[in-house]
């Protein structure tokens, strides 16, 4: 799909307007990056773009090497240098680990335990008996568990702080290079 630019009005009444836009792409051109050296103040133009030679007008933006210049019509003024740009300059985010000094408080803990008494089995007792002979089903009573003194077993706990743990230490900072 092509794009169809409008660079000027005219109504019915014959009063053409300019649309501003039109000024705007005039008066500021990127010509791409030449190979002519340029530093601040320079004067050269033209200059080379590519292989070819392109004379420069009031507005026009080139780089040479990592330096941004655009031309005021007589000569070259420096607007942006990337050299001191670093790593992160290019980077969305940048993370780091951080570990801050000094100590946190250790607040009194009470334990609430909840308990139960089980009894304490000291003999298993024994199992009745079956006998039958002929016709005759003889059944003998076993002997019951016999329970020594109950035993308190936990059964779950609570704990509570008496204050909420506080941190004391010295700020820290962090760098990124």
């Amino acid at each position: 799909m092509s794009v169809a630019y409008i660079s000027e009005i005219e109504l019915p009444s014959g009063t053409t307007y300019k649309v501003k836009d039109e000024e705007a792409r005039n008066a500021k051109a990127w010509l791409g990056i030449t190979t002519t050296p340029l530093t601040d103040g320079s004067t050269t133009n033209p200059i080379t773009i590519g292989t070819s030679s392109v004379t420069a007008k009031s507005g026009d933006i080139t780089s040479y090497q990592e330096t941004e210049f655009i031309f005021n019509g007589s000569k070259w003024q420096e607007f942006g240098n990337l050299s001191d740009l670093g790593s992160l300059a290019y980077q969305n985010s940048a993370s780091g680990s951080f570990t801050p000094e000094g100590s946190v408080s250790k607040p009194n803990v009470t334990v609430t335990p909840s308990t139960t008494d089980v009894p304490n089995v000291t003999s298993v007792g024994s199992m009745p008996t079956y006998t039958v002979s002929g016709e005759k089903l003889t059944i003998s009573a076993g002997s019951a568990p016999t329970l020594g003194t109950a035993i308190s077993v936990l059964t779950g706990a609570s704990a509570e702080l008496d204050a909420a743990p506080t941190f004391t230490g010295t700020a820290g900072s962090v760098t990124v290079s």
